[in-house]
């Protein structure tokens, strides 16, 4: 399989997004659309795209918010998904409407060779929280930026704020050892959760009139499938799954019965819903 040359603290994050996980994230795209989908109309609807404008998405998985921007743009604008995970923009590429002004590439956003200022906005859901130096990889993504672009991502808050991942996890924990701790400085899915991090990252890339607004949601981990889906979904994507990897069945079963003890009180009807918290975070280029 195809990998991106990148920086090389990032390699750890690429064999990640290239091995089984990338491929499990490929596979539950559709599923995961349903969850994560009203994250992007928040995106969007912040990241004001206009028509013949030219916008990076970054860390863009299966595309779906790279074909929304593309709709935004169009028919003169264009629209850049970019990503490590050759499992995902596989997908991208077949899922993607044709006729769109997009493209996709794997690429190391951190070194990847943007024409300098060639593009009006850079955005990205969930998709920027994984390089290890974040400041030298949004610097980069700065140089691809015309000096009136602006840039507009969601991150994930804290874990404590985010029960959706943590609840599973925490019942997972009854069985196995917990992970280790993940430095606020390291690479993940939480890296971005400090404002004064994210904005001392972001002006120190050169960005100015950094704003970040909070938003809670609520997650519904079922999709409407009832609780069942919600304890297989947890089991195979996320923080839980993580935890469990290399366990032995009787363990994951095990796991699997306490996840769902933890997650019937919020089953309504087919919906079990958490709470998720997230930031969107805005700058322009300087």
């Amino acid at each position: 399989m195809q990998q991106p040359s990148g920086h090389e603290q990032n390699a750890d994050q690429i064999a990640y997004w290239n091995g089984p996980s990338g491929q499990r994230w490929a596979d539950r795209h559709a599923v995961q659309e349903k969850l994560l989908g009203p994250i992007a109309d928040v995106l969007i609807d912040r990241a004001g795209p206009s028509p013949g404008e030219r916008v990076i998405d970054v860390g863009c998985g299966s595309g779906a918010a790279t074909v929304a921007f593309a709709k935004a743009v169009a028919p003169d604008g264009f629209a850049l998904g970019l990503d490590v995970s050759e499992p995902m923009l596989s997908q991208a590429r077949v899922l993607a409407p044709k006729g769109l002004p997009l493209d996709f590439v794997l690429a190391d956003a951190t070194v990847h060779p943007f024409e300098p200022a060639s593009f009006d906005l850079l955005a990205s859901r969930f998709g920027v929280m994984f390089f290890a130096d974040p400041v030298a990889s949004f610097a980069n993504l700065r140089r691809a930026l015309k000096p009136t672009g602006r840039l507009a991502f969601v991150c994930w808050r804290e874990p404590k704020e985010n029960p959706w991942m943590m609840a599973p996890l925490m019942a997972v924990y009854k069985h196995v050892p917990k992970m280790p701790p993940v430095g606020p400085e390291e690479p993940g899915p939480f890296a971005f959760a400090s404002e004064e991090r994210v904005v001392r990252i972001l002006e120190g890339a050169g960005f100015v009139d950094v704003a970040m607004e909070p938003l809670n949601l609520a997650m519904d981990i079922a999709i409407g499938g009832g609780l069942d889906a919600a304890v297989e979904g947890s089991l195979q994507i996320g923080p839980a799954s993580r935890a469990l990897q290399g366990h032995p069945p009787e363990t994951y079963e095990a796991a699997k019965a306490s996840i769902r003890e933890v997650l019937a009180p919020f089953l309504k009807g087919q919906n079990v819903a958490l709470q998720g918290a997230i930031w969107i975070v805005t700058a322009k280029a300087g």
